[in-house]
């Protein structure tokens, strides 16, 4: 396989149909972790209750409780109290933006999503899954069994771009799902409702969970290097706009940097870790610089 400065360059990571083999190579590009894992075997003994929430195995009910508190309570078992985590993926309209001959930011994306999945579960940690639009369209609990990893898997592999976007949502879902500490990584382009995420966002930190922010954006919509007379098209609402790019190029760049300088200090200012990602560059390359800075600032 073609490899550029060691990396593997999007354009070819694209070309592997198998999202496991997607994971497998952008994991095996990089060194470090997330955390420390406290591997204390997979014991499924139960231990304790949570809420329930859309999408949960109904199995896992205590119908028991249910009957002398009304309300619906998951058992949770040993294999789940180690770290978990949480992945929410934007699957909205304005995810399947692509730049020519690039992976869209769906594309881009659920291959990270993956990546995180595998290397997660490679450390004995559990790991969920949450893909979303205007509503919650998946929900998968954190689990650590390799079973859990394929139909992870096997549930971004079949994931479409939807509908419109509502990120405050599966956000402010999952806060009211969660009675530990978590991690809670976030991949999304964020062209929505930038003030209502934010605050979902830091009310999480403010619970005691890693969050962690994946802000994925196409390079064209970085650089904005359109050339001749173009018309944009809002891949949601459908509105469009005929316009010259060379006269609203500065207009946008200023625009564009001032809400991405925003979106960092404020996620910073918060305990948030904040990535922003371009999906022209080698995703193995983006996460080993990414987890290089974390460690330092650790």
């Amino acid at each position: 396989m073609t490899q550029s400065n060691n990396f593997i360059d999007p354009a070819v990571l694209a070309t592997l149909d198998n999202l496991e083999m997607r994971a497998r190579v952008v994991v095996e590009g990089f060194i470090a972790g997330l955390h420390k894992s406290p591997k204390r075997g997979f014991s499924v003994e139960f231990t304790d209750y949570r809420h329930y929430i859309r999408g949960d195995d109904m199995r896992h009910v205590d119908w028991k409780l249910y009957g002398r508190t009304d309300k619906l309570y998951i058992k949770q078992y040993e294999d789940e109290t180690n770290v978990r985590c949480y992945l929410l993926l934007d699957s909205s309209a304005s995810m399947s933006y692509a730049s020519p001959g690039m992976m869209s930011k769906l594309e881009y994306g659920r291959t990270l999503a993956s990546a995180l999945a595998y290397f997660i579960m490679r450390q004995k940690d559990a790991v969920g899954l949450i893909t979303f639009d205007d509503h919650i369209r998946d929900y998968i609990p954190a689990r650590a069994r390799q079973l859990h990893l394929i139909r992870i898997l096997r549930k971004l592999n079949e994931l479409q771009a939807g509908k419109t976007t509502n990120i405050v949502r599966p956000l402010t879902e999952l806060a009211m799902s969660l009675n530990s500490k978590s991690l809670v990584i976030l991949i999304s382009d964020m062209l929505e409702d930038e003030e209502g995420t934010i605050k979902a966002l830091q009310q999480l930190r403010a619970m005691g969970n890693e969050v962690i922010v994946f802000h994925v954006l196409d390079d064209q919509e970085l650089n904005f290097n359109f050339k001749e007379s173009t018309e944009f098209v809002d891949m949601e609402s459908a509105e469009t706009h005929r316009t010259s790019p060379a006269a609203v190029r500065n207009a946008y760049l200023e625009n564009l940097n001032n809400y991405l300088t925003e979106c960092r200090k404020r996620c910073q200012s918060s305990g948030v870790d904040y990535c922003l990602l371009n999906t022209s560059q080698p995703l193995d390359k983006a996460l080993a610089s990414y987890l290089a800075r974390r460690a330092r600032s650790a």
